[in-house]
C-alpha cells in the first residue's frame, strides 16, 4: 500500500517482524486452542511500538502497517488495539492519551472494541472501548462480564458484555467521538489488513502455479489459471488504492463528513471483498491441499470473511457509496508538488498568457515551446521529469488551454524519436506536433491480432527500397491520416518475432486500397487495408531491418503509459448517475447498490492513477499499477454503459432520447477488451510479468 520510500521500508520492517516471531504460527496456535490468550509475541509486538503508530505517526502509517501485519494474519487483538489508539489520540483527554500511549508502548494494554453487539479482539484484552450512557469511553475489561467466541476467525476472537456499566469518569471519555466515526476509522482499518490478507493470496496462489505441475508443466502455464491468478492481482491493487485513499482521509480534518463516508465506503466495498474474493481464489489454484486443515489459507478466508461480515457484508457499503454519488458527493485527489516549483508555474503562465489567438499560430507556439509533449526530448518537448509534466499540466488546465491530441501520433514519434534518423525527426515530428501530419498504425491483420509476431505482410527488397503486400485490418481514420506506421516481415528465417521491420508509409502511394469496416455502432472507423507492391523507400525505415518487433514494443508501451492526478468518477460513471436520474428505480435500493459497486471500483481505479504518478514523482516503480488499471478500466468501462442502458428501462428500445447516448456508448465500448491488445492477452501479461508464471 506504500508509495514512498519511508512506507516501503516500514511495510518491510513489519514483515520482518512478524517472520521473526512466527505469527502465523501463532495464529494457528491460536486457532487450534480451546482457551483464549494473548500470543506470545505480544510484548515483542508492543516493544517495537507499532500498536503506538498512531501517537507517532499518520493513520496511512498504521494502514501501511496494519497490512504487513494481515499478510501474516497476525493473531490476537492487535486491530482493535491500534484502532481505540488511533481514536484515543483524536478525541482522548490528556491523561488518557498518556496511560493508552504508555499501555500500548510495554504491551500492558490490549484492547478491544465494540463493533456492532461484539467486542473485537475477544475476552482476554485488559480494557475495551465502548459506548456508555452515549458517550464513547475507556473501560477496564475487567468489570464488563466478557464472554469469549471463537466466531468465524478464532485466530482473532469477538467477545459479548454481560455487565455494562452505567457511567465512567470524565477521564475515561472520548469526548466529541461519534457512531459513524468509530464506525469509518475501524472499516479502513479492518480494510487495510484486508489488502494483506488478499496479498498473501496472491503471492501463495502464484508461488504454488509456478511449482505444481500437471499434464507436464506448472499449472501456471494454464491459461485459466493464469488468468485467475492475474485477476486476484488486480483486486488487490485496486483495495491498495482504496485503503490508500480512505486513510489519507483519516488524516485530514479539512474533509467533511460526507466526502470521508465515501471514501471509507469505497475501501470496505473494495478491499473486504476483495479480500474474501482472493481467498477464495486462492484456496481454488492450491486444489485439494488448500481445503485441508493443515495449509494456512483456511485462517485467511476465516479472517477475511469475518471482516467482511463484521459490517453486515458489501451491499451496505455499495448501497451507501451510491446514494452519496446521487446526492453529490465527489473524492478528488490530486498531488501536492510544493511550493519549489513557483518560478517554472510562472514561466508557464507567462507563456500562455503571451498565446495568440489565430488557432494554428497558437499551436505552433506551444509546440515550439515544448509545452505540448513536454516529456519529450528537446527541441521537441522539454525532456521533462514527472513533476515538471504535471506542473505544466496543472497551469495549462487552470487557464482553460487545451492542447491536441496527437492520437497515433502519441505512439508513433516515440518510435521516431529514439530510433530514427536526425532528418527522420527533423521530416515527421514537426509536423506531427503542428498538425500538419496525422498518423495511422498499420499493425494488426486478419491472422495476427494479439499475436502481433504471426504477422505476414510481406516486405521484399528493391531499388532504393521495398515493396510491401499483403494485407491490414483494423486500421482507424486510415481514409483521412497522412502517414502510417507499418510493420512488414523482411525474413522468415528466423524466430518470429525477428525479421520484422518497422515501416513508415505514405498513405497517398500507389498499391494502397483502403476500404472501410462499418462497425457494430454503424460508423466506420476502422479500415482494412490491401498493400499491392507499395514502395517505401530506404529513408522510411524506422531503425534496423528485421529489428521492428523491438520497435513496436516501443510503440504499444506509449500507448498504454499515461500520467494521472486522479479524478471524481472515472470511466462514464457520471454519465451512468445521469441515466439513473432517468430511471425509474432511480430510489430503488437494489438499483442504487448496483450504481453503488461501479462508483465504488471507478474511485480505486482513479486512486490507481494517483498512486502511479506518485510513485513516478517519487522516483519509484508503480508496479503493477498501470497494467492493472487498464484491464479494470475497460471492463469498468463496459459495465458502466451497459447499466446505464438498462436502467432507463423498456422506453430505451426505441433508442431515442436519453437512451441514444447511452446505447452508442454500450455499442461503441465492446471494443474496449479487444482493442490494443484483448483483455485475456493483458492477463497473461499481468500473470506473466508481474507475477512472474510461466508461458503456456
Amino acid at each position: 500500500m506504500g508509495v514512498s520510500a519511508e512506507h516501503r521500508a516500514l511495510a518491510e520492517a513489519v514483515h520482518g517482524l512478524t517472520d521473526q516471531q512466527k505469527l502465523t504460527l501463532a495464529a494457528r496456535a491460536l486457532a487450534d486452542a480451546e482457551s483464549e490468550s494473548l500470543p506470545d509475541a505480544w510484548r515483542a509486538i508492543a516493544a517495537q511500538e507499532l500498536m503506538a503508530l498512531p501517537f507517532d505517526g499518520t493513520a496511512l502509517d498504521v494502514c501501511v502497517a496494519l497490512e504487513a501485519f494481515g499478510a501474516a494474519c497476525a493473531p490476537g487483538p492487535l486491530l482493535p488495539t491500534t484502532l481505540a489508539a488511533l481514536l484515543v489520540t483524536q478525541h482522548g483527554s490528556d491523561d488518557l492519551r498518556a496511560r493508552v500511549d504508555a499501555g500500548v508502548r510495554d504491551g500492558s494494554m490490549s484492547i478491544g472494541v465494540q463493533i456492532g453487539d461484539v467486542v473485537v479482539g475477544g475476552a482476554s484484552v485488559s480494557h475495551v472501548l465502548l459506548p456508555v450512557g452515549g458517550r464513547w469511553s475507556f473501560v477496564e475489561a475487567a468489570v464488563l462480564g466478557l464472554s469469549s467466541y471463537a466466531g468465524i476467525d478464532p485466530t482473532r476472537r469477538v467477545a459479548t458484555i454481560g455487565n455494562r456499566p452505567e457511567s465512567v469518569d470524565d477521564n475515561d471519555v472520548l469526548a466529541g467521538l461519534t457512531d459513524d466515526a468509530v464506525r469509518v476509522a475501524a472499516v479502513v482499518l479492518m480494510s487495510a489488513e484486508a489488502c494483506g490478507v488478499a496479498s498473501w493470496c496472491v503471492d501463495t496462489a502464484a508461488s504454488y502455479a509456478k511449482v505444481r505441475e500437471q499434464f507436464g508443466k506448472p499449472i501456471g502455464a494454464f491459461q485459466g489459471v493464469k488468468h485467475r491468478c492475474a485477476a486476484m492481482l488486480a483486486q488487490l491493487e485496486l483495495a491498495r488504492g482504496a485503503v490508500w485513499d480512505a486513510a489519507a482521509v483519516l488524516d485530514d480534518d479539512t474533509v467533511g463528513g460526507p466526502e470521508r463516508e465515501l471514501a471509507a465506503s469505497v475501501a470496505a466495498a473494495v478491499a473486504l471483498e476483495a479480500a474474501v474474493e482472493c481467498a477464495k481464489s486462492c484456496i481454488q489454484v492450491l486444489g485439494g491441499i488448500g481445503f485441508t486443515w493443515e495449509h494456512d489459507a483456511h485462517l485467511y478466508l476465516k479472517r477475511a470473511l469475518a471482516g467482511r461480515q463484521l459490517f453486515g457484508g458489501t451491499s451496505g457499503w455499495r448501497l451507501a457509496a451510491g446514494r452519496a454519488a446521487q446526492a453529490g458527493v465527489r473524492r478528488m485527489r490530486s498531488l501536492d508538488l510544493g511550493d519549489d516549483h513557483a518560478g517554472l508555474r510562472a514561466e508557464v503562465r507567462a507563456f500562455i498568457e503571451g498565446l495568440p489567438d489565430d488557432d494554428r499560430a497558437r499551436r505552433v507556439a506551444i509546440a515550439d515551446s515544448g509545452y505540448l509533449m513536454p516529456h519529450w526530448p528537446a527541441p521537441y518537448g522539454r525532456a521533462a521529469g514527472p513533476v515538471e509534466q504535471l506542473v505544466i499540466d496543472e497551469e495549462f488546465s487552470r487557464a482553460g488551454v487545451s492542447r491536441p491530441d496527437l492520437v497515433i501520433g502519441n505512439w508513433a514519434v516515440p518510435t521516431i524519436l529514439q530510433y530514427g534518423t536526425d532528418e527522420q525527426r527533423k521530416r515527421f515530428v514537426p509536423p506531427t506536433l503542428y498538425g500538419d501530419i496525422f498518423w495511422c498504425q498499420m499493425f494488426s491483420e486478419p491472422g495476427a491480432g494479439s499475436d502481433l509476431a504471426s504477422l505476414q505482410t510481406k516486405a521484399s527488397r528493391v531499388e532504393g527500397g521495398w515493396s510491401l503486400s499483403g494485407q491490414k485490418v483494423w486500421t482507424s481514420a486510415a481514409r483521412w491520416t497522412q502517414w502510417a506506421i507499418c510493420l512488414a516481415r523482411t525474413s522468415t528465417e528466423s524466430d518470429k518475432h525477428r525479421g520484422i521491420t518497422y515501416f513508415l508509409v505514405d498513405m497517398k502511394s500507389p498499391g494502397l486500397d483502403v476500404r472501410p469496416l462499418r462497425e457494430l455502432t454503424g460508423d466506420a472507423l476502422f479500415n482494412e487495408i490491401f498493400l499491392s507492391d507499395v514502395f517505401v523507400p530506404d529513408d522510411c525505415v524506422i531503425g534496423e531491418v528485421d529489428d521492428g518487433w523491438r520497435l513496436a514494443r516501443t510503440t504499444l508501451a506509449n500507448e498504454r503509459v499515461a500520467m494521472s492526478t486522479g479524478s471524481a468518477f472515472p470511466s462514464g460513471v457520471e454519465d451512468l448517475l445521469e441515466a439513473l436520474t432517468h430511471s425509474a428505480d432511480a430510489d430503488d435500493p437494489v438499483a442504487l447498490t448496483r450504481v453503488g459497486e461501479l462508483v465504488c471500483l471507478a474511485q480505486a481505479e482513479a486512486m490507481l492513477g494517483v498512486r502511479a504518478t506518485l510513485a513516478r514523482v517519487s522516483g519509484t516503480d508503480p508496479g503493477a499499477a498501470s497494467s492493472v488499471r487498464k484491464l479494470v478500466g475497460m471492463h469498468l468501462r463496459q459495465d458502466v454503459s451497459e447499466l446505464a442502458l438498462e436502467l432507463l428501462g423498456p422506453d430505451a428500445v426505441r433508442g431515442d432520447g436519453p437512451a441514444a447516448k447511452q446505447l452508442r456508448r454500450f455499442l461503441a465500448n465492446r471494443s474496449l477488451t479487444i482493442a490494443g491488445g484483448t483483455s485475456e492477452v493483458l492477463h497473461n501479461i499481468i500473470g506473466e510479468r508481474m507475477l512472474g508464471l510461466p508461458r503456456g
